[in-house]
């Protein structure tokens, strides 16, 4: 019998790393996937793995979000799961900062999760059911020097994630906030030697994500750190 309680899913911002694991493990669940990026050629290898089917869009553009999810409809239905995982970086002084780029940073990272959340809303509220998940980083709750523009963007996605918990959850949505705390492992290579578990594994990122959409909602979470375990507190 078939225990996961959901049948497709959204990932937008979808690339190399918990993007890609996350599809995978739901592929393998029998999830139908819909993979959302600027650049869909990078995700062919992924869409032939799992079977999903990808789809360009703009996360910053509310008209390209809204075509999305028309598109993803129009493919196999009102999605179950949206996963927002796009994000963009700025680094520098603050003094040296382009502030286009900063509104473009902050665009991409904060604002685009705010159209993708209102647009999995406006699915899933009529249905009274669906999942959310909005992936933070050690940003959302600490602000590096020369981070400025993307520690703006992740707590704002961490505030955002608040707010749609609270207002969604008692309408049957599950909305979880991701706090990725330190470096995902690449898919180049393993961590160095004298330095082993230094990273997260991607593919036990994704499986945290899942465990959480089997939550039942007596007891559902809202954030989920992950870390790490060697990490010096």
């Amino acid at each position: 019998m078939r225990d996961f309680p959901y049948h497709s899913a959204l990932i937008v911002g979808a690339g190399p790393g918990i993007s890609a694991s996350l599809a995978r493990g739901l592929a393998g669940l029998g999830v139908k996937i819909a993979l959302a990026a600027r650049n869909v050629q990078k995700l062919e290898a992924l869409v032939q793995v799992t079977g999903a089917t990808s789809f360009a869009a703009d996360a910053s553009d509310p008209e390209s979000v809204a075509k999305l999810f028309a598109r993803v409809r129009d493919h196999f239905g009102e999605p179950e799961i949206v996963v927002y995982n796009a994000g963009a970086r700025v680094q520098g002084p603050l003094a040296e900062l382009d502030p286009g780029a900063v509104q473009k940073s902050v665009a991409i990272t904060a604002f685009g999760g705010f159209l993708v959340t209102q647009q999995a809303a406006k699915c899933m509220v009529p249905r009274g059911r669906g999942a959310i998940l909005l992936t933070g980083a050690t940003a959302s709750v600490k602000g590096f020097a020369h981070s400025a523009a993307f520690a703006m963007g992740k707590f704002a996605l961490r505030g955002l994630a608040q707010s749609a918990a609270r207002e969604l959850g008692p309408k049957g949505i599950h909305v979880v906030h991701f706090i990725i705390d330190g470096a995902v492992r690449a898919a180049h290579g393993p961590d160095p030697a004298d330095k082993p578990d230094s990273t997260l594994d991607p593919d036990a990122i994704a499986q945290s994500y899942i465990d959480a959409l089997r939550q039942p909602r007596s007891a559902w979470s809202f954030e989920v750190e992950l870390r790490p375990w060697v990490e010096r507190f």
